[in-house]
């Protein structure tokens, strides 16, 4: 076993939303979790997932890698997805991804050398009328991000990542 108790526990919690023989429609909420408290999804806690859940790894490998929101590799504390989807991309999506990348001196897909932030460039996260669009720690949004407002997002998080 290789999470908390408390994580098998929201598994089953999961697994209870569908009829036993569908046990693995409860993958996504599973890796969800896991990442959630690792930060990230390893070959290990796939497999460790597969088993709990009673399925073939494969199955849990194939959503795991499917969906850009489960990362597969260690991230920073804090992962700035950009969207630069079209509609974004015409409302500055790509400006802003551009001005993100300069301010930390990484790339899409690098991390920090602190460790702090990764830089993911995303999906549509369907808030076009509010690009450009970037998702922290797929779990926040932010909208209307402008390079004011991503200065400001960059210093907040460094002073979080500072008191930890």
């Amino acid at each position: 076993m290789l999470l908390s108790a408390q994580a098998y526990e929201r598994i089953d919690r999961e697994l209870t939303k569908f009829p036993a023989d569908q046990r693995r429609s409860a993958i996504m909420a599973a890796l969800a979790i896991a990442q959630e408290e690792k930060g990230w999804v390893s070959t290990e806690i796939v497999a460790d997932i597969a088993a709990y859940i009673g399925v073939p790894p494969i199955a849990v490998q194939e959503v795991a890698t499917f969906y850009d929101m489960f990362d597969k590799r260690p991230v920073g504390r804090f992962k700035v997805t950009v969207c630069t989807n079209l509609p974004c991309a015409l409302r500055d999506g790509v400006k802003a991804g551009e001005y993100l990348k300069e301010k930390l001196g990484i790339d899409y897909g690098e991390t920090t050398p602190d460790g702090l932030f990764t830089l993911k460039e995303g999906e549509c996260m369907g808030a076009c009328g509010d690009s450009p669009v970037m998702l922290l720690n797929n779990h926040h949004m932010c909208v209307r991000m402008e390079p004011a407002k991503i200065d400001e997002m960059i210093e907040e998080l460094k002073k979080l990542g500072d008191s930890a």
